[in-house]
């Protein structure tokens, strides 16, 4: 006898933090349309990010952020599953032909945690104190207020982090606010970062929900659980990115804030070594066009010529 069809299929990856948005999920859509949660399925997939964490290379020597979401990206294509669960800043500029990211769920703290075993906080560190992370947006952002630290590859899910900064690794590093307290591990942060200097990366802190552009019954379904004004803020976000081609050997970061209907988006482009920064702010209705006016200053700023030598180094 053919077991019955699942109401939904969720496609996620495996990492703790990534399961427990899965199920954040599969909760949602369940009470927003009167299913049990064991008629939505969670089917676990291996990314190319998550095979390349033992490497501590970052994603930009590797290939970009697509490396997190490349096999839910396939598989929903094929049909295997329905939706894809990303962490937003994870998702590339532009999906694949297919695809369209029809949700979000309400955005959680998008700033960065500092967190050490050793100090308080950024400014307490040892000169020339080995800081961990492979995340060259912090990097760049740690390196602008400290040229003496020394910058060390640092990746893996938030417990092996925490275990290497036990280990001796590195001396501190910075991680999600929003992976921390989703994972009810807020109380690991030292000290949070002022978002207004250590802007975070675009759409930090927002759980994405992409489905196939042809699903309509699932579009309508997940679009069920949209939180407007997260997907206000992360479309500009996004839109910001895809002017500046959302380019992983770049830097950039991006904080957006919501006042009465008044989208106001602060966009912030970083030499690798964090010694030259351009910043744009922008305010308005529309998000696409708030995204592209930040981006397009950003641009103006910094010249082709500044952009093509950081994505070449």
């Amino acid at each position: 006898m053919q077991s019955p069809q699942a109401f939904a299929r969720i496609g996620t990856r495996g990492s703790p933090l990534a399961l427990t948005q899965a199920r954040l999920v599969r909760s949602q859509l369940a009470a927003a349309h009167g299913v049990s949660e064991d008629d939505i399925t969670i089917e676990v997939l291996s990314t190319g990010g998550d095979r390349s964490q033992a490497s501590n290379a970052s994603l930009s020597e590797i290939g970009g952020k697509g490396l997190f979401t490349k096999e839910i990206d396939e598989a929903m294509l094929a049909g295997r599953i329905d939706i894809g669960v990303h962490s937003s800043k994870d998702v590339a500029t532009r999906l694949p032909d297919g695809l369209t990211l029809v949700a979000f769920l309400e955005r959680e703290d998008a700033r960065d945690a500092f967190i050490s075993v050793k100090v308080a906080s950024l400014d307490h560190l040892a000169e020339r104190a080995r800081f961990g992370t492979s995340s060259i947006r912090r990097a760049a952002q740690v390196l602008r207020q400290r040229p003496d630290l020394e910058i060390v590859p640092f990746r893996g899910n938030v417990g092996t982090r925490l275990q290497k900064l036990i280990d001796g690794v590195a001396d501190a590093t910075l991680l999600a606010m929003a992976g921390l307290n989703r994972l009810g591990e807020g109380h690991r942060a030292t000290s949070q970062m002022d978002p207004e200097i250590f802007l975070p990366a675009p759409a930090q802190g927002a759980i994405g929900l992409a489905v196939r552009s042809d699903d309509g019954r699932m579009a309508d379904l997940v679009g069920a659980l949209d939180h407007a004004p997260t997907q206000l803020t992360i479309t500009a976000e996004r839109a910001m990115l895809a002017v500046l081609d959302g380019s992983c050997r770049t830097p950039v970061g991006a904080l957006t804030r919501l006042d009465n209907g008044s989208i106001s988006l602060k966009g912030q482009i970083l030499s690798l070594d964090g010694q030259t920064a351009f910043d744009s702010v922008a305010t308005g209705s529309d998000p696409l066009v708030v995204g592209r006016t930040v981006g397009e200053d950003l641009l103006r700023q910094a010249g082709t010529e500044f952009l093509a030598k950081w994505a070449a180094s």
